[in-house]
């Protein structure tokens, strides 16, 4: 196993104003080492009074939106959308791709993703990933032996061993979002931002690399809602740069759109990451939860259940088409949505539906003028590469202009219509426990009922209940969701999924402690990533 080169000694001693809260063990030193500790304090040092403005920010708009504000195109920004512009280039490895496998950073999980048969793997800092201190410093050190081609893995259990293709996927890596901490590291006494803690070890110690290997660093930046926001990560990117003698424009994004406001913000984003950003990205599952966290007061704005908020809904088609719209007119890449199924291995009728709704998906997407799409399991790249093999002509479909499409505010916030049932509440509590229950484990990416859950749709589960609670939303059968109903339902799926935590108990009781007073609370939490954290750190 290599060793991670370093001017220094791996923690002799620590930069001016660096602590460390967890003592390195193991590669930890090597990928924490002084220069690269020194690198991280100089981006945190520059750019988080402006990230804390922008989260601030976010809380006024936040506040409009309580009192019935609605979002729309902007008009202090129209002569970016009206003139004339493209982004800069994409490289030759990102033109191509048509399939790309989602998951996080554990050294299993990186190989088998990496030899899936996708042409991208985005290796997930974020969603996917349980934030432990293990997790995003092991996990830099997975990514830095997978972009030199050397990573390898025995199960210790089976001694099954794992090791890369020949040609394995390109590598894009997902650093948390800029609402998020890394808590056991702190800059002249406060937290360093996790969004430039993993951006900067990855870049710090990769970068050289994959310019040298003929790839580069490739990025996806999440939970973005304002331009300035992208703004700011190009402002990082540059800084980056200019930091190590690399030339600017070398780092590649691709930005997700995953909240409505970012929807409204689509050119404006493109055009602040000019230089650096190929690709948007319809993240679905955090676009539903966004909906519901930004119109939380709204009583006429009830989302129906979850399974009803399919891509076929008129707001998340008039999203997609969109998205489509805004990046082949400015020469970017259109990326679809997320696949969350898995194969199910004992019932051949339920995995057969299951797939035909991914073809169905995929079909969709492809036809529309998407250029990739994401999958979350292995078993789904062949039917994800078929649907995009069906119709490209080329790596991609940015010649599908859709000249003379519009889209409308209304068409965007127009609410989707359904029901909301005692099963989907149901459905909700299972998730939300079962998930926060592996969350606090460790484990941020979790097979419940079928689907790959990860944080995005546990924001969703919590965040339907929470809105059902509050405006006294009416089941399908003439009841309504009152916290009474809502406890008598939750003590009856805790009662089930107790027996699987038999070994585990206090965790799956600070699970439910965690889940039923996000749904309870009088004010909504941003994220359940934020208190949720905070019994990570102490359970650590």
């Amino acid at each position: 196993m290599s060793a991670i080169p370093e001017q220094h000694a791996p923690h002799s001693d620590l930069p001016p104003g660096i602590s460390l809260l967890r003592a390195p063990k193991g590669r930890q030193a090597e990928t924490l080492s002084y220069d690269a500790l020194a690198f991280l304090a100089h981006l945190h040092r520059t750019f988080n009074a402006q990230r804390l403005r922008l989260l601030a920010k976010r809380q006024l708009v936040q506040a409009q939106l309580d009192i019935g504000w609605l979002p729309d195109f902007a008009l202090e920004t129209a002569d970016i959308r009206a003139s004339a512009w493209q982004i800069a280039g994409i490289p030759k490895d990102l033109q191509d791709r048509r399939v790309e496998i989602t998951g996080p950073v554990d050294r299993k999980m990186v190989i088998n993703a990496l030899n899936s048969g996708a042409n991208c793997f985005m290796a997930d800092f974020e969603d996917a990933s349980s934030p432990t201190w293990d997790n995003q410093v092991d996990g830099q050190a997975n990514l830095y032996d997978a972009v030199r081609r050397q990573i390898d893995y025995t199960d210790p259990t089976s001694g099954k061993q794992y090791t890369l293709n020949e040609k394995p996927a390109v590598l894009l890596v997902r650093p948390r979002g800029w609402h998020l901490d890394e808590a056991h590291m702190l800059v002249d006494g406060e937290p360093i931002s996790g969004s430039l803690f993993d951006f900067g070890l990855y870049f710090f110690h990769n970068v050289k690399e994959c310019m040298a290997r003929g790839t580069g660093a490739y990025f996806y930046l999440p939970k973005l809602e304002h331009h300035t926001e992208a703004q700011l990560w190009n402002d990082v990117f540059v800084a980056a740069q200019q930091a190590l003698g690399i030339p600017v424009g070398t780092i590649k994004a691709t930005v997700l759109i995953e909240t409505i406001l970012a929807t409204f913000q689509a050119e404006e984003i493109l055009h602040a990451l000019q230089q650096h950003i190929v690709a948007l990205n319809c993240g679905r599952w955090d676009y539903i939860f966004s909906y519901i966290k930004k119109f939380r007061n709204d009583p006429s704005r009830l989302l129906p259940d979850r399974a009803q908020v399919t891509m076929t809904v008129p707001c998340m088609r008039a999203y997609t088409q969109f998205i489509i719209h805004v990046c082949h007119k400015r020469g970017a890449m259109a990326m679809g949505g997320m696949a969350a199924q898995i194969p199910i291995k004992n019932d051949a009728a339920a995995n057969d539906a299951a797939m035909a709704k991914v073809k169905a998906d995929k079909d969709r997407e492809a036809g529309d003028g998407h250029d990739g799409t994401w999958v979350a399991h292995p078993a789904l790249v062949p039917i994800a590469r078929a649907a995009f093999d069906a119709v490209l002509t080329g790596a991609n479909q940015l010649d599908k202009k859709l000249p003379g499409y519009s889209v409308t505010a209304e068409q965007l916030l127009a609410p989707p219509q359904g029901t909301i049932t005692e099963m989907g509440l149901r459905h909700n509590i299972q998730v939300g426990i079962g998930y926060l229950a592996a969350w606090l484990q460790g484990q941020g990416c979790v097979p419940l009922n079928n689907l790959m859950e990860d944080a995005a749709t546990a924001e969703i589960c919590r965040a339907q209940c929470w809105q059902w609670l509050r405006h006294g939303a009416k089941l399908d059968d003439g009841r309504v969701v009152t916290s009474s109903l809502f406890h008598d339902l939750f003590n009856e799926e805790m009662a089930v999924l107790a027996p699987a935590y038999a070994q585990k108990r206090d965790i799956f009781t600070k699970a439910c402690d965690v889940f039923k007073q996000l749904c309870l609370d009088a004010d909504f939490k941003e994220f359940l990533t934020l208190p949720a954290y905070g019994v990570l750190v102490k359970e650590a």
